[in-house]
């Protein structure tokens, strides 16, 4: 969404939106009226079968406005063979609808009609000519759903008051205990409401072809209306989709999405790079975050995104510049879940990307060694069921992020030093005096009882 200022708030939107429930009168868990099957639309082009495992993707998120000079869907298409060599295998693009002009604040969470592409962006061709691209490199593509609200010019507001939120005067409201004026409150206790909602999620998959979606506030409407919309989605047998819940709720997960969004993940990294809080403080959150979770169901790491790259800064502004900002992805991409990089990051960009997106174009190529050190550590994850998706034993210490991941007979080490300066590291018997071979820089490694790790450096150890 916009205008949260930082994770911690964006939690406290999650718990206020048990307000917001309440305000959407009951949620039907289990909805009594049979969903019509309606009309399929015409299928463009071929079902992607390269759609990877949701615990195997590596996603990419795309801000349009800032990615290229032209800010439209060919300039991410230009460059999906950059996305390509960076190592992520899905694309997740920001809302490509237009968007609304009453009350607006030119938001692409604003969105005035689910069922066009924005003429910002160019084209329904254009947006099928990218995703045609993205297949043909191997590459899935997911586009954001903002299902909480539309904008005030939406043609709903006119043709369906009746699918909207009231307040006690009768008039159409903002969602509750936000600061979100320029949208107006869907209702989620009308049922022709949501099944006019889950179609026009489903007409994309059939009229763009594309791989799955990225649902925006997803704490925000009611578990039940989440599961019938999931639901509706699986049933679509000729796609494999990814679905991306962008909250916290654990709930998500037994609605039947296969990834949550590790906001409060990300909070750790404010509390350990920033605020000097011991790496253990990651341990509560690695479990808290995947209650409910099952075996694949995955959450998504990251150490910034369009919300916050603008509110709080650059990872390298946060995390201490070059070297920290790579050290905490290591955690981010490494430690446990599913890594999302936001476009710029791996350019090393320095300058934030604020909201509404439209003041700041990324600089390509102005730093090479950060965008190798980014190929690197995802290629060597590639090549790594262990890292991928293997079990993580903790053996962290106060300024050491230590782990292990596990798959199979293959066993991998990463140390990750969160602080800007040399620190000592008592290796635990379990994985001292062993040969180890350094995934990254090549050749044996024998750990000792101890070892000195230089300011904000990581190693990657395999055996």
């Amino acid at each position: 969404m916009y205008f949260l200022k930082s994770a911690f708030q964006k939690g406290l939107m999650a718990v206020l939106a048990v307000g917001l429930l309440t305000n959407c009168k009951s949620d039907p868990q289990v909805d009594p009226t049979p969903t019509p099957a309606p009309a399929r639309p015409t299928q463009y082009g071929t079902p992607f079968t390269g759609v990877p495992n949701r615990e195997d993707a590596v996603i990419y998120q795309v801000n349009m406005r800032a990615f290229s000079q032209g800010g439209n869907f060919a300039g991410v298409t230009a460059r999906l063979d950059s996305i390509k060599a960076l190592g992520a295998n899905v694309v997740y693009l920001m809302p490509i609808y237009p968007i609304g002009t009453v009350k607006g604040v030119n938001s692409p969470y604003a969105v005035k009609d689910y069922l066009a592409v924005n003429p910002e962006f160019g084209t329904l061709t254009d947006l099928r000519a990218l995703v045609d691209g993205a297949h043909s490199r191997g590459l899935s593509v997911m586009l954001d759903w903002v299902a909480n609200h539309t904008s005030w010019d939406n043609a709903w507001i006119t043709q369906h008051p009746d699918w909207y939120l009231r307040n006690a005067a009768g008039a159409i409201q903002s969602p509750p205990n936000t600061n979100y004026t320029d949208v107006a409150q869907l209702d989620f206790a009308s049922p022709p409401m949501r099944l006019a909602m889950i179609d026009a999620i489903k007409s994309w998959v059939y009229t763009a072809n594309v791989d799955g979606f990225r649902f925006d506030y997803a704490d925000g409407p009611p578990v039940g209306f989440w599961k019938q919309t999931v639901d509706s989605l699986r049933n679509i047998k000729t796609h494999k989709l990814l679905l991306l819940a962008e909250g916290a709720r654990n709930a998500n997960f037994s609605a039947g999405f296969d990834y949550n969004f590790g906001s409060e993940f990300y909070g750790g990294f404010w509390d350990v790079y920033r605020r000097g809080k011991p790496v253990s403080s990651f341990n509560g959150l690695n479990n808290k975050e995947y209650v409910g979770a099952d075996g694949t169901q995955q959450v998504v790491r990251f150490t910034t995104n369009h919300d916050v790259n603008g509110s709080d800064g650059t990872p390298e502004y946060l995390f201490g510049g070059e070297a920290g900002a790579m050290s905490a992805f290591v955690i981010a991409s490494l430690y446990k879940g599913v890594p999302m990089i936001y476009n710029g990051q791996e350019a090393g960009m320095t300058t934030a990307i604020p909201f509404p997106f439209t003041s700041v174009k990324i600089n390509w190529g102005a730093k090479p060694g950060v965008t190798k050190a980014y190929k690197q550590l995802l290629a060597i994850r590639a090549k790594s069921p262990a890292l991928q998706h293997g079990t993580t034993t903790d053996y962290n210490a106060p300024d050491v992020c230590a782990f292990t991941k596990t798959a199979g007979n293959e066993q991998v080490l990463v140390l990750v030093n969160v602080r800007n300066s040399a620190t000592q590291y008592n290796v635990p018997p379990a994985l001292a005096n062993a040969t180890w071979t350094d995934a990254l820089q090549g050749g044996s490694v024998t750990l000792s009882n101890r070892m000195t790790l230089p300011a904000y450096s990581y190693r990657v150890l395999k055996k």
